[in-house]
C-alpha cells in the first residue's frame, strides 16, 4: 500500500488520510454512513488517494470540498462525484485564481521525499465540474449519519466547514488548526474570517478535525483564534497589509 498517505482511525466509522511527509501536513477525512461516503478535501494529488479510500470502503464516496486551494483539491481528479460550495464553483469548473507555476513552487518550496512515480512537470490544478452545489444550512445524508454545511468565508470565499451534530465534531478546513491562519491573500478576507470564527463558537464542539498539520487538538483553541482576531480588531489592526502576528499556538497573517 502506498506509503505517501498517513491512515488514522478517529472512531469506527470516520477516518484521517494524512500527508506528512509534506510541509503543509495536510488531512482529509473519510466519513462512512449505511449508504453513503464522503470524503472531505483530496489533499495534494501527488499520489492516488483514491486507493486509500476504496481500501477502507466499498460504499459510493462523494468528494466534499472545504474550498478550492490547489492543497485541497489534488486528488479530485481520481473522483467523480464532487460538490463545493457555490462561491467557488467557477474556480473548480472555470478558472482556478493562482497560476500554475506558483502552485508548483509552492508544493515544492521544500524539500520533500515524494513518492516515486511523481512527475511534477505533469502536474495540473484540477479542473471539472461539480455535480453538486454546496449551500449554507445543507446536511448531507450519509445514511444513518448527517453532516451540515457551514458557510464559513474568510480565508476564501467559498471555505465551509462540516459539523456533525450528533458526534459533535467540526471538519474544520482551514479556518481552525495550529499553525498560520492565512488571510492575506487578494481573495481573503480577515473581517470574515474573524465573523466565521465567531460563528462557529456558537456551535457545540467536542472534537475539531483540521485541515493542516497537528490533527489531535483541543477544542479551546477556536476561543484562542477569536481572542487573538479580537485582540487585533481592537487595536485597528485586522486588515490586509498588517503582516504575521504570533499567539501561543498559532499565527495570524493578514
Amino acid at each position: 500500500m502506498d506509503n505517501w498517505f498517513t491512515i488514522e482511525q478517529i472512531d469506527r466509522d470516520t477516518f484521517s488520510i494524512s500527508e506528512y511527509k509534506h510541509w503543509e501536513e495536510t488531512h482529509c477525512y473519510l466519513l462512512c454512513g449505511e449508504k453513503y461516503a464522503i470524503l472531505i478535501d483530496t489533499g495534494l494529488g501527488v499520489s492516488n488517494i483514491r486507493k486509500i479510500v476504496d481500501s477502507l470502503t466499498k460504499l459510493p464516496v462523494m468528494t466534499v470540498t472545504t474550498h478550492v486551494h490547489w492543497d485541497h483539491i489534488g486528488g479530485h481528479k481520481y473522483f467523480d462525484n464532487i460538490a463545493v460550495h457555490e462561491a467557488e464553483k467557477d474556480w473548480l469548473s472555470v478558472r482556478f485564481p493562482i497560476p500554475l507555476q506558483v502552485v508548483k513552487n509552492n508544493l515544492t518550496r521544500l524539500p520533500c521525499d515524494f513518492p516515486r512515480d511523481f512527475d511534477i512537470n505533469a502536474y495540473q490544478i484540477f479542473q471539472g465540474i461539480p455535480q453538486r452545489i454546496l449551500h449554507d444550512g445543507d446536511f448531507l445524508n450519509l445514511g444513518g449519519r448527517e453532516i451540515q454545511v457551514v458557510h464559513t468565508p474568510g480565508h476564501s470565499p467559498g471555505h465551509c466547514c462540516f459539523y456533525e451534530p450528533e458526534r459533535n465534531y467540526l471538519y474544520s478546513g482551514d479556518l481552525i488548526y495550529k499553525g498560520s491562519l492565512d488571510a492575506f491573500y487578494p481573495t481573503t478576507d480577515p473581517k470574515l474570517f474573524y465573523q466565521s470564527i465567531r460563528r462557529i463558537r456558537k456551535y457545540n464542539i467536542k472534537k475539531v478535525l483540521p485541515g493542516h498539520h497537528q490533527l489531535d487538538i483541543p477544542v479551546s483553541l477556536i476561543a484562542d483564534i477569536e481572542a487573538g482576531f479580537a485582540q487585533l480588531e481592537r487595536a485597528g489592526k485586522l486588515k490586509q497589509g498588517n503582516g504575521l502576528f504570533k499567539f501561543q499556538d498559532f499565527q495570524i497573517h493578514i
